[in-house]
């Protein structure tokens, strides 16, 4: 989700909620305590230099119980970083602590924002040997004009 739909949706909102892909809600006395932009300069397992760049929310589940971050002041933080970071309209990338922390990528289902889980993956297959992945064909599912049956001596 790019940081314009972000502040879209923010618009009509009543609430500022996010959950997990499994249904566990953020407490909703979660603090933003960061928004900004992370770089990512790396070269990858085939040798090519890559830069990746993400507006970055980093939530915090304080002991503030009575903390309600409503959907204006999320935009008027956002608005903030714009203005003092430069951030552009990037994919979100949202930190927030489990077991430790944890990255997301960022979806809305209709009521809430959602923290979706992030994936590894090799960039440089052709480059790596990684073969590609087989297509699975049941063969009973083939079908041809030799059939052969049980029985039929076709076999």
């Amino acid at each position: 989700m790019k940081l314009s739909e972000v502040k879209h949706i923010l618009q009509t909102a009543k609430a500022v909620d996010f959950e997990l892909e499994n249904g566990t809600k953020v407490p909703e006395h979660f603090h933003v305590t960061e928004v900004g932009v992370v770089t990512k300069h790396f070269i990858d397992c085939g040798g090519t230099v890559r830069t990746e760049k993400v507006a970055n929310f980093q939530l915090w589940d304080a002991n503030d119980f009575d903390h309600r971050l409503k959907p204006q002041k999320l935009l008027n933080i956002i608005a903030l970083s714009e203005k003092a970071l430069g951030i552009e309209d990037l994919d979100i990338e949202v930190e927030y602590q489990g077991e430790t922390i944890g990255k997301y990528d960022l979806g809305y289902n209709g009521n809430h924002f959602v923290l979706l889980s992030k994936t590894t993956n090799c960039l440089a297959p052709d480059k790596c040997g990684i073969p590609k992945e087989k297509l699975r064909i049941n063969l009973r599912e083939i079908q041809s004009g030799n059939t052969c049956t049980p029985g039929g001596g076709c076999c």
